[in-house]
């Protein structure tokens, strides 16, 4: 029961690591497309207000939620591999 316990920790810390990685990632390409945007269209203006814009907007979206899909499918595989070994 301790080993369980000391892998689901594991795995619960790994799943961090990775999330976090995977928002700064995410955030920082969407932060480059929008400031590409800017610069390609010519806009004038306050660019940071721009690009603080639209990062709110990708910061309500259903992509950036997506991402809790890092959390959300290891358990469900390893839910579904238990019951298959035990009950199939």
């Amino acid at each position: 029961m301790i080993g369980l316990l000391r892998l689901l920790l594991i795995l619960l810390v790994v799943q961090t690591i990775a999330y976090v990685a995977l928002s700064f990632y995410s955030r920082g390409i969407r932060r480059r497309k929008l400031e590409d945007w800017w610069d390609e269209k010519g806009k004038t203006g306050n660019k940071e207000a721009f690009v603080e814009r639209g990062l709110h907007v990708y910061d309500n979206s259903f992509r950036r939620k997506l991402i809790l899909g890092v959390y959300i499918v290891p358990w469900v595989a390893i839910g579904a591999l238990i019951y298959i070994v035990n009950y199939m």
